[in-house]
């Protein structure tokens, strides 16, 4: 999970790490907010990089040019994403800009540490010898040693002030099961004193069940990282491909999912979502598949939903008892329905299915003319 600049202070600030106060606007309604002092820095809360050199992050005097900058930046959309809230913070004057990251690499089996003395919106750009690096072991002794050894590489008070934050942020970054935590800029002071002027982290959402604290921050943030709350309240996959998608999917498996998506797209055919149901999960219970269909019920032009399950331990017999009494539960799903099922017990599911005018195909070119019929 791609943290929001916003919640991803508000993890290292409860670690006791240095972060601008800010506050976060969903509106430009900002009189209620708890402003920090003027000057201030308004920030696209968007989970993307390049947000400076878009335009989605600008400065402001006054609280008229204040509310000027969030009523431009909210709805603005970058790399196909859309911006629905900013944070406002303090800006942070009279320090340096250095750069900080600890990045896992699988491949390797251990933990990329990265050290700059200039960050900013140009890092990539730095000559390499500007940089300085080392992957060692995903252990905290072994971070810290390595933070150490780097910051000594550069002069003071910038080599104090790294060697502070990685000792610090090796710590989270550990402690959290983080993917990445990327501090660009991190202000320093001439003191050696050091602020997060901004904050990129990834999560690794199968530790999610292990850290209580992120969990918590997911929950209070739900509607910003709304795949990830899905996949840890309902125990599946779901991601809305195409807002103007016009075939719902009711799927199982990551890959045939994708396959499926895929297979739509190049008939020219437009799928709302991907799905990964996991039908082994399903217990007998047909709740998760009414918040499926309930969801694809939301997509305002779905004008047929079509079932593709490719069984190999599930019943499908059982599959389709639930489905059926799923379909029950969310009346307001009013589409034709097209199942192509492949599996254990495929006799029973056509029995429940032909029960409500479903047909059922073993052959994913004989389910598509079926879908394209409805599109006549």
């Amino acid at each position: 999970m791609y943290l929001l600049e916003h919640d991803a202070k508000t993890l290292l600030a409860h670690h006791g790490i240095a972060v601008p106060r800010g506050v976060l606007a969903e509106s430009d309604a900002i009189d209620t907010l708890a402003l920090p002092p003027a000057p201030w820095v308004v920030k696209a809360q968007i989970a993307a990089g390049g947000r400076g050199k878009a335009g989605l992050i600008r400065t402001a005097r006054s609280e008229a040019e204040l509310k000027s900058h969030v009523r431009d930046l909210l709805g603005a959309e970058y790399k196909s994403k859309s911006v629905r809230a900013c944070r406002i913070e303090a800006q942070v004057t009279g320090a340096t800009e250095a750069y900080l990251s600890f990045m896992l690499e699988p491949v390797a089996a251990g933990v990329r540490v990265m050290m700059a003395a200039q960050g900013g919106i140009d890092i990539e750009a730095s000559a390499p010898d500007a940089i300085q690096s080392a992957v060692v072991a995903p252990e905290l002794p072994a971070l810290v040693a390595c933070g150490t050894e780097l910051a000594g590489k550069f002069p003071p008070p910038i080599a104090a002030a790294l060697k502070d934050a990685a000792q610090k942020l090796a710590a989270i970054f550990i402690e959290a099961e983080l993917s990445l935590l990327e501090i660009n800029p991190l202000f320093v002071q001439p003191d050696g004193t050091w602020v997060a002027g901004d904050a990129k982290i990834v999560t690794d959402d199968d530790a999610l069940s292990r850290q209580p604290h992120l969990r918590a921050l997911l929950a209070s943030r739900a509607a910003a990282y709304a795949e990830t709350w899905r996949k840890l309240e309902h125990g599946c996959d779901y991601v809305v491909v195409d807002p103007a998608g016009e075939i719902g999917l009711m799927t199982t498996g990551a890959g045939l999912s994708m396959m499926l998506i895929d297979e739509l797209r190049a008939a020219g055919l437009k799928p709302y979502n991907f799905l990964d149901v996991r039908t082994g999960g399903l217990r007998g219970d047909e709740t998760r598949l009414v918040h499926v269909l309930e969801w694809i019920a939301q997509g305002p032009r779905v004008r047929v939903l079509l079932v593709n399950i490719f069984a190999g331990i599930t019943d499908l017999g059982e599959f389709a008892r639930l489905l059926v009494k799923a379909f029950a539960r969310v009346p307001q799903l009013k589409v034709p329905v097209v199942a192509r099922l492949i599996g254990n017990n495929l006799d029973a599911a056509r029995a429940f299915l032909a029960a409500r005018d479903i047909p059922v195909v073993t052959d994913l070119g004989a389910a598509l003319e079926i879908v394209r019929r409805h599109f006549a």
